[in-house]
């Protein structure tokens, strides 16, 4: 097979400078381009420092129609206006990283129909798909802690969740809440209730178990540190603490990068990695789960090129057996 020609848009952002990290490493990918109208022309090592040495591309503000897959790396609602304004050929690839067509309601644009890519709801879908709305970090850290009890329809009552993420989660672009001296020694929380991911968080669930019409309770908060996603979900659950285990084990026999701990988890265990873990609790009538993600990676970029492994009917894993920075 040749190397997979790829272009990336918007790509002085984190989750394309992950992307690019990735690629340059892929046994199979090849980076054709990189598109980013604010550093035209400047060396690519120039805004992601950590390549130096490790690739030797400038930023363009072009694009070659011909690429065998198109990475969108795009601030959300941004990549209807590119794709209107851009070209490509019929049988190039695209990957959304944005929220433009995570919903059922947004899906199909311009005769293109874009499949949900959380490849452990439906990779059979992702496989035969040209056309992919990568999920979002959030989105992606509470299915993975969910979709097993939707799956079984256990998911009967509201379902609580708080999640924390670091400041990469917020993107590149300073504001009052990502400056240093306010994210220093600091935490909070945000759109609480209200978050966007909700509503794919809702349609996934609703996916696997259709007569869920309890309320998802979503408390996002921001933490003092760089990168990773930490949430803990609680809901009741009338069985034991193994049948849950069972439960879990079962839904993820096959997954390539979501696995059950026994033991408690914390942030260092995912972070660089495309891993999600997860941990159940049982109390009294209540189930608590424990899902950790690295927010730029499984949360986003990892995810990325997972889905465009499935795609191009390569093995899942490739180009992401990643070390956790553990210490």
């Amino acid at each position: 097979m040749k190397s997979i020609k790829v272009g990336i848009i918007g790509g002085a952002g984190y989750t394309a400078g992950e992307l690019i990290r990735l690629l340059i490493a892929h046994p199979e990918a090849d980076i054709d381009f990189v598109f980013s109208t604010s550093n035209a022309g400047n060396q690519i090592s120039k805004v992601h420092q950590d390549l130096v040495g490790s690739l030797d591309k400038t930023f363009t503000d072009t694009v070659n129609p011909d690429v065998d897959v198109l990475f969108l790396c795009l601030g959300h609602g941004n990549s209807v206006k590119f794709l209107e304004a851009n070209t490509f050929s019929k049988s190039t690839k695209i990957i959304d990283l944005g929220n433009d067509f995570r919903l059922e309601a947004d899906k199909v644009f311009d005769g293109k129909t874009f499949v949900y890519g959380l490849p452990e709801l439906q990779k059979k879908a992702i496989e035969s798909a040209n056309y992919i709305a990568n999920p979002g970090c959030f989105a992606t850290t509470i299915q993975l802690g969910l979709l097993p009890l939707a799956n079984a329809g256990l998911l009967n009552q509201d379902v609580h969740i708080n999640a924390v993420t670091g400041a990469t989660g917020a993107g590149t672009s300073l504001s009052a809440t990502t400056h240093f001296t306010w994210r220093d020694n600091n935490f909070s929380y945000y759109k609480p209730f209200t978050h966007q991911h909700l509503g794919e968080i809702n349609q996934s669930v609703k996916h696997l178990q259709n007569n869920f019409d309890s309320d998802i309770l979503f408390m996002p908060n921001r933490g003092n540190f760089s990168r990773g996603i930490f949430a803990t979900i609680y809901t009741d659950f009338e069985g034991t603490l193994q049948e849950a285990k069972d439960i879990y084990k079962s839904f993820y026999k096959e997954a390539a990068f979501t696995f059950l701990s026994d033991d408690q988890l914390h942030l260092k265990q995912v972070v660089n990695t495309n891993k999600c873990l997860i941990h159940l609790h049982k109390h009294q009538g209540k189930l608590l789960v424990t899902s950790i993600i690295d927010n730029l990676l499984k949360g986003a970029s990892g995810q990325a090129v997972q889905n465009m492994n499935l795609m191009f009917g390569l093995e899942e894993t490739t180009g992401l057996q990643l070390k956790a920075t553990y210490f």
